[in-house]
């Protein structure tokens, strides 16, 4: 399984590498900036480097990602109107790529969450079984990132999904269009 994981990953960071350096339109050229970002972050797991993953996806993809495309959201009306042709309809091509997309990282979370609900990583359990476990009555930094990287993963991410719906429309409320 993490062969396939690992694989899945490798592939997925290039192919939307190879597809992004080609890619015309700047506003899906940064949706797929963002897959390549967090395809990197899931390599960096498998490097045993979790520090650089979870930094990955907060600094870059949280943040940096984030200002780009809220500022090209901002800026050009013109490339904006681009993404609307074709995809008129239910079956157009780029609904079904982000339904895939959307449903592939949702499957991925409810399986970290389960995972993460039924077993935990062993260095809790090694810290468990030694004594020096963080007590739940301490309100330390420390307890707050580990809460929220195991137990409040998914809520965690559900909210942040929420908060970017929020932000998307308060940028498209700004917008100066023409009335009628």
């Amino acid at each position: 399984m993490q062969a396939l994981v690992f694989y899945a990953f490798s592939a997925i960071a290039i192919g939307s590498a190879v597809v992004l350096v080609s890619m015309h339109n700047l506003a899906r050229a940064l949706f797929l900036f963002f897959i390549v970002l967090f395809s990197v972050a899931g390599l960096y797991v498998f490097a045993l480097a979790d520090f650089v993953a979870i930094t990955q996806i907060l600094i870059y993809v949280g943040g940096v990602l984030v200002l780009m495309l809220f500022a090209f959201m901002l800026s050009n009306k013109t490339l904006l109107d681009q993404l609307q042709t074709g995809t008129a309809h239910f079956f157009a091509l780029p609904v079904w790529q982000s339904l895939l997309i959307a449903g592939g990282f949702l499957a991925m979370l409810l399986y970290a969450s389960v995972q993460l609900g039924a077993h935990p990583p062993t260095w809790i359990t090694e810290a468990e079984a030694a004594g020096t476990t963080i007590a739940p009555s301490d309100s330390t930094v420390q307890h707050i990132g580990i809460q929220l990287m195991t137990r409040y993963l998914l809520p965690f991410e559900v909210i942040s999904v929420l908060l970017m719906m929020a932000l998307i429309g308060a940028a498209h409320l700004t917008r100066k269009e023409d009335r009628p």
